[in-house]
């Protein structure tokens, strides 16, 4: 019999990112911001400029955080005990938007902070990733994590019958991003592994959603 499956972003549910790249950004370029913004990249901008960085500015940013300064990022307070709890009664899978030359070394991160799983990166919109993953596993009951409800909404498209968990664990930005739970995407809004760990328990065994 086919085992539960949970899939889940890492970024901002498993380890923190952006309050690490904002320092890095500080440190190194000079630039301050401000994470309560929505979304937060769209309030800094580069010393000497008015505009805001263009799309790709940003990413050359975070490719360079994320090709020399993932040892910076660590792990959201819970993360680590949930997983461990979670992989006793289901298969774990961490899909995160990340070029797939990064797919080695988010593994290799994950482990140093004592989450061993599979990892799969993906660009764009999550929700044909997510059923490639629901297809390979076929799980009994499946949920999905997310920290941006744009990938929720992508989730509930291509696999409505999915459970889907919103979950922010950077008390920064978690009140100022969209919530997919409100959208009508998420059957759930939690940010604390505390509170989100007996949810997918519950939902795990067939006792939610």
């Amino acid at each position: 019999m086919s085992r539960p499956l949970v899939v889940t972003d890492c970024d901002e549910v498993l380890l923190h990112m952006v309050r690490h790249f904002r320092e890095w950004m500080a440190e190194q370029h000079g630039v301050e911001f401000d994470l309560s913004g929505n979304p937060f990249a769209e309030t800094f901008v580069l010393p000497g400029r008015t505009e805001p960085l263009s799309f790709d500015e940003k990413w050359q940013f975070l490719d360079a955080f994320f090709d020399d300064e993932m040892a910076r990022q660590t792990a959201i307070p819970g993360a680590v005990e949930a997983i461990a709890e979670l992989q006793r009664e289901a298969d774990v899978v961490v899909l995160t938007n990340l070029q797939d030359r990064y797919n080695a070394a988010r593994a290799a991160q994950l482990r140093e902070h004592g989450i061993a799983t599979r990892v799969v990166t993906n660009q764009g919109p999550k929700g044909e990733a997510l059923r490639r993953i629901v297809d390979e596993f076929a799980p009994s009951r499946a949920v999905f994590i997310d920290d941006l409800a744009h990938h929720h909404a992508s989730a509930a498209e291509v696999l409505p019958k999915i459970s889907r968990l919103h979950f922010c664990g950077e008390p920064a930005i978690a009140p100022h991003i969209p919530c997919a739970l409100d959208a009508g995407h998420a059957h759930a809004r939690i940010d604390t592994w505390a509170e989100a760990l007996p949810w997918l328990l519950e939902t795990l065994h067939g006792t939610k959603v």
